[in-house]
């Protein structure tokens, strides 16, 4: 689907997040980002954006779960 989110996790300590829109929420145990057609929520622990462009951005932490809503 073109513009769709791409998640690449990186077994439960690192994601990658390709294609979203902007950061609605950002706390140490949830980060709900604006994809283009849903809302993506990562879940766990010690949760940091290491970095962040306009097109991609790394979290790091303790994954616990990603959610589409």
């Amino acid at each position: 689907m073109l513009g769709a989110s791409i998640l690449t996790l990186i077994g439960d300590t690192e994601l990658l997040v390709e294609n979203y829109r902007g950061i609605l929420e950002y706390t140490q145990e949830c980060i709900l980002l604006q994809g283009k057609h849903t809302r993506i929520r990562i879940e766990g622990c010690c949760l940091k954006i290491v970095y962040y462009t306009n097109e991609d951005m790394k979290i790091a932490g303790k994954i616990t779960g990603v959610r589409y809503l």
